[in-house]
């Protein structure tokens, strides 16, 4: 007679096995219509499976994170059997959720156009409505593999054959169709009802680029038809602030196939670029660091003694000279060590912060590879601080502070952290995690900052703090880290004398707070759809002249800006003034300075806003202090 415990400490007792479903009914009739799976004991099942002992059960519904995500794993199962029944010589893979939606990669040798979408969709929609059962069986492995193989799914049937022979595994079919699948899954396809296929990719079998190129098809599907639409705008709105797009549009910055993954910088993109470096220079100054420069190329012996080449290997670019094997540094650490280690350190020194715009190399996969979002060659603010277990919890505080600061001062006012735990494969005795992640836990507790724990996501040697900035069309972007290392300085024979004497160990710090300059850089385009907060626009302002007789003046209002410090430019094209305007507002530049005779004559200029406000004349002589964000950091 199984005991059922609810969240709220209710309980309900039963004299007979009883389903998820019927615990759900049981409570009421609301409920049973609206459970889409189970929590068991931690554990998530069907709504079918059976309860035989004491258990605490959880329902769930499409309110809950876990019951969205059962809505979206059941909407690949339903792209699959829509397929198969569209295309029936096509052959299913792998198809997963995924944040905000899910995809299945299918071997079809002619390949899914866009018009065949919008049939997969239809098909789709007419499965939904028919609101199949969605039911789960278990097989022998050996007779899975030969019903697959029967019906010519080889992929299936290799993923099968990976299973201990003897074991069972478990499969959900819908109608005809039936899957390899742990589950679990909605109860029907009716449970189904928001989706949208998205777009069509290529990924190889397993990720290995010496496989079989697949097809793969992307969609979302959510609780509501109101949080699809809301998703779907948000994707138009992605597409409209594509950073690629911009960069083209903006003149900023271009990529090209002979330098894959890497960014050739225009003016105005190098000028937006250099803004932001300066921004963080000075700050290095204000917190104490010193900045320095390591070599690009590193013998292979000093990534073996870090740790990095047998857990970084095959993300790194390597070379032989000299009987001698090297390589492209992917990361800044080892670097910072070998400054440390120059001349024997005092604790009076101590804590030593010691920072780098770090210029790294990592071979990212070619389909991976997504203009400044993700590249092969970029740049870090890179700082590593140095510090004795005492001054651990003031330096992590402080690190925290100028996170903050960082983000705020560019516009970013939603941050959410997550502290990473220690994982399988580390280095460093446990007790050494022990402390380091307890630092890191009390630090966020005493500054009264909400986080979520990360189990098992922190680095190789050491456990980490992940910021996540939310944009203003409420995409989430992971930036900086705040990671503690107790291990790699001992690797790498850091060390400094102690009060005692005695030759001690320092505690070091990774951090960086962008992350990459190039991708927070393409994160702000996106952010703000090229309209760049004054502060940071490569152009502030452009003088328009409006006919040739303001061209002089027009000149010399430049130059006498220019200095002032202003980064402006002059538009004296042969083109009518409505047209130029129009141009520099596409171009996103925040002011626009007319000049006619009147404005030659009374030592103005007519100022007007990318926003298309009119500010009125305003006298050259003191201009700056008239226009709004020049030299503030303000929320763009």
């Amino acid at each position: 007679m199984p005991t059922i415990t609810l969240p709220d400490g209710s309980v309900r007792r039963f004299d007979h096995a009883v389903t998820v479903a019927e615990v759900a009914a049981d409570i009421g009739p609301g409920l049973a219509k609206a459970a889409l799976g189970g929590e068991v004991d931690g554990q998530l099942v069907d709504t079918a499976c059976y309860l035989e002992q004491d258990a605490r059960l959880r329902i769930l519904t499409d309110k809950d994170a876990e019951g969205l995500e059962l809505i979206r794993h059941s909407c690949a199962h339903l792209m699959a059997q829509a397929v198969k029944e569209l295309y029936p010589q096509a052959q299913v893979t792998i198809g997963p959720a995924i944040e905000d939606g899910f995809y299945y990669d299918f071997a079809y040798d002619p390949g899914f156009t866009e018009a065949d979408l919008a049939l997969i969709q239809a098909r789709m929609e007419e499965l939904a409505r028919a609101d199949l059962p969605v039911v789960r069986q278990t097989m022998a492995r050996d007779d899975a593999i030969e019903m697959f193989k029967a019906k010519g799914e080889e992929y299936k049937a290799e993923i099968i054959g990976e299973v201990p022979v003897g074991e069972s595994i478990s499969l959900y079919s819908q109608g005809e169709f039936t899957d390899l699948c742990r589950g679990p899954h909605v109860p029907s396809t009716g449970r189904v009802k928001a989706f949208q296929l998205t777009k069509l990719a290529g990924a190889y079998w397993r990720g290995d680029p010496s496989q079989q190129m697949l097809q793969r098809i992307y969609g979302t599907a959510w609780a509501k038809k109101e949080d699809l639409q809301d998703y779907l705008h948000r994707l138009t709105q992605a597409e409209k602030r594509d950073h690629r797009k911009l960069g083209r549009e903006l003149d900023l910055f271009h990529f090209q196939e002979e330098a894959p993954g890497m960014v050739f910088w225009h003016r105005d993109g190098w000028t937006l670029y250099t803004i932001v470096e300066r921004y963080v220079r000075d700050l290095l100054i204000e917190y104490g660091y010193q900045e320095v420069q390591t070599p690009q190329l590193l013998d292979r012996s000093l990534w073996e003694r870090s740790g990095h080449w047998d857990k970084f290997r095959d993300n790194m670019f390597t070379t032989h000279v000299d009987e001698r094997d090297y390589a492209i540094k992917p990361m800044n650490c080892p670097g910072h060590i070998q400054i440390f280690n120059q001349g024997l350190r005092s604790y009076r020194e101590l804590p030593v912060r010691i920072a780098e715009f770090g210029v790294v190399h990592r071979n990212e996969p070619s389909g991976t590879l997504h203009g400044l979002l993700r590249a092969r060659s970029f740049t870090q603010d890179d700082a590593h601080l140095f510090c004795t277990e005492e001054q651990l919890v003031q330096e992590v505080s402080t690190l925290i502070e100028l996170t903050y600061r960082m983000y705020r001062d560019f516009g970013f006012d939603d941050i959410e952290v997550a502290l990473s735990t220690r994982p399988e494969q580390r280095v460093g005795e446990d007790s050494l995690w022990d402390r380091s992640e307890q630092v890191l836990a009390d630090t966020l507790d005493d500054k009264g900052i909400a986080y979520t724990v990360q189990a098992g996501e922190g680095a190789f040697y050491g456990p980490k703090y992940e910021f996540v900035l939310r944009d203003s069309i409420g995409r989430r972007w992971q930036c900086g880290t705040i990671q503690v290392d107790f291990s790699m300085p001992g690797r790498l024979g850091a060390e400094y004398v102690a009060e005692d004497g005695s030759r001690q160990t320092p505690v070091m710090i990774h951090r960086t707070i962008l992350g990459s300059l190039e991708r927070f850089i393409g994160i702000l385009i996106e952010d703000t759809e090229g309209r760049l907060p004054v502060w940071l626009a490569p152009v502030q302002a452009v003088i328009l002249n409006i006919t040739d007789r303001q061209r002089e003046y027009a000149l010399q209002t430049e130059k006498l800006l220019k200095k002032q410090g202003l980064r402006v430019e002059t538009d004296l094209r042969n083109e009518k003034i409505g047209y130029k305007i129009r141009q520099s507002t596409l171009q996103r530049i925040p002011f626009m300075l007319v000049v006619g005779d009147r404005e030659v004559a009374e030592g103005t200029v007519a100022v007007r806003t990318r926003e298309g406000q009119d500010l009125g004349s305003l006298a050259v002589e003191g201009l700056l202090a008239s226009l709004p964000g020049v030299n503030a950091r303000a929320r763009h």
